[in-house]
C-alpha cells in the first residue's frame, strides 16, 4: 500500500504549479547550503573534540612523567 510511480508524479506536478520551478530552485538552493553548512559544523565539532581528548591525554601524560620524576628523586 505504497505510494505508486503514478501517484508520486501527480504530487510532483501538482507541487510545481503551485510553488513554480523558480521557487522550488531556489528553494533547493537553500536546502542544499543549508546541510553543507550542518555537515561542517558537525565536522567541526568531531574535530575540536578530538583536539580536546588529545589535550587531555597530553596532560595526563604530563602528569604521569611528574610523578614518576617524584618517585625517583625521592628514591
Amino acid at each position: 500500500m505504497g505510494i505508486s510511480v503514478w501517484q508520486l508524479a501527480i504530487i510532483v506536478l501538482i507541487v510545481v504549479l503551485l510553488f513554480g520551478t523558480k521557487k522550488l530552485k531556489s528553494l533547493g538552493s537553500d536546502l542544499g547550503e543549508s546541510v553543507k553548512g550542518f555537515k561542517k559544523a558537525i565536522k567541526e565539532d568531531d574535530q575540536k573534540d578530538a583536539d580536546f581528548k588529545q589535550s587531555l591525554e597530553n596532560s595526563a601524560d604530563k602528569s604521569a612523567m611528574k610523578e614518576q620524576a617524584k618517585d625517583k628523586e625521592q628514591a
